[in-house]
């Protein structure tokens, strides 16, 4: 069996249990969630840097402030980039996690268009059979553009039939 890396917070995430052992997992023959990328040490620490400047960044709404405590962060993060004992280099890093989980700001800044932010999926952009409900008069204006839709849709059936058969006239009605 290959080398499975799993941090204390996703063993007690697997199979919704808590405080569940991955040994105890083995010996029970359950399945187990693998992550498909094994995320390296310098990656969680760029990861941890990132969500703190974000962090701060809410937490600070003057810029000049702001840019003070970002860079008081980075020399913090500088001061330990030396280390090379994994162990110290891991402590580090679960401590760095547990300030950041505990200075976490109630309302943190989001993008707009990203998940959580204020225009998220604001855009919806229809589903191509809307234009199946055109008027008439509206279709004349784009006469090339719907000849060949409606080739296309003849064809795509085509495909579909010969793929899968002709639909059973039964349960045409299904609606």
């Amino acid at each position: 069996m290959g080398a499975i890396f799993l941090t204390r917070q996703s063993q007690k995430r697997i199979c919704g249990q808590t405080l569940v052992s991955f040994g105890a997992l083995l010996k029970k023959k359950m399945s187990v969630p693998v992550p498909f990328v094994v995320r390296t040490h310098s990656r969680q620490v760029c990861s941890l840097y990132k969500r703190a400047v974000r962090n701060l960044e809410a937490w600070y709404d003057r810029r000049n402030v702001f840019r003070y405590r970002a860079v008081l962060l980075r020399q913090r993060f500088e001061k330990n980039r030396g280390v090379t004992d994994m162990a110290e280099a891991a402590r580090l890093l679960a401590a760095g996690e547990k300030e950041l989980f505990e200075t976490k700001h109630f309302q943190p800044r989001n993008f707009a268009n990203s998940v959580g932010g204020c225009a998220f999926e604001r855009e919806v952009i229809p589903p191509d059979w809307v234009i199946d409900y055109w008027h008439p008069l509206e279709k004349a204006q784009y006469p090339e553009y719907f000849a060949k839709r409606e080739q296309r849709k003849k064809e795509y059936v085509a495909w579909w039939e010969k793929q899968y058969g002709k639909p059973d006239p039964k349960d045409l009605g299904h609606h």
